[in-house]
């Protein structure tokens, strides 16, 4: 059997992988899959682990999306569900989680192709999201849960262990829930405000993509220049 870590490098997957080591449970390899869109940060975190996972002989493995992420956003023909045709997805979020799928679809075919039905894949859900569990796939297990490590325990976890999300000079998880792609369309309204006061350069990416689409990123209703206003405007009522 092997024991293989899917691993984001966000607080939860990174405390599960920390502790994996810690414990000396049986990990045989890590996948991190890159969407390409993660923040610099991620990477960081990224190169930090990679000595520590050669020093306990821990197999590393990338995983990418076929084809780039921004050619599926703005570029890719797409047949729409009325029988229409166009060019991308436009943004990954709410409903239309391409990414997301994409991303499951390439790890379960990856671990499925190189160990078929003899391995278990830890999977980094904290012990306050069981929501998100799928009890009935017996090729994954719950470290977290195990241990009862909650969301903001493993956070907590990695900071003493030395790691942060720095991002301008702040940390990520200091103004943001999640740090998943930067252009992720599920961020909500507060984590967006954040973006444009604290994270000038991702929230100046996202105006560029968002002139490459009609779609709005916000509830089917709010552009990135909607909420721009928006947000100008109650910084400016402070």
């Amino acid at each position: 059997m092997k024991y293989i870590a899917s691993c984001s490098f966000g607080k939860d997957s990174l405390a599960m992988l920390l502790k994996l080591i810690e414990e000396k449970e049986s990990l045989d390899e890590i996948i991190f899959y890159d969407t390409g869109m993660e923040f610099q940060a991620i990477y960081n975190i990224r190169d930090k682990i990679l000595p520590i996972l050669k020093e306990n002989n821990i197999k590393y493995t990338e995983l990418k999306p076929k084809e780039k992420f921004e050619y599926k956003m703005f570029e890719k023909p797409v047949n729409h569900r009325n029988g229409t045709k166009g060019k991308g997805y436009s943004w990954c979020g709410g409903r239309c989680r391409w990414g997301t799928t994409e991303k499951n679809k390439t790890i379960s075919k990856y671990l499925e192709n190189n160990y078929g039905n003899n391995y278990i894949e830890y999977v980094g859900i904290a012990s306050d999201e069981t929501s998100r569990i799928n009890y009935n796939n017996i090729h994954k297990s719950y470290p977290l849960v195990k241990w009862d490590m909650k969301e903001k325990d493993c956070l907590y976890y990695c900071y003493q262990k030395g790691f942060n999300w720095l991002e301008n000079g702040v940390d990520l998880y200091s103004i943001l829930d999640r740090v998943s792609c930067w252009c992720c369309a599920n961020k909500n309204l507060k984590e967006l405000k954040n973006y444009y006061i604290y994270l000038t350069n991702y929230w100046n990416k996202l105006k560029e993509y968002q002139k490459k689409t009609n779609r709005p990123f916000k509830n089917n209703k709010y552009t990135i220049f909607d909420l721009e206003k928006r947000f100008k405007n109650e910084i400016e009522k402070e």
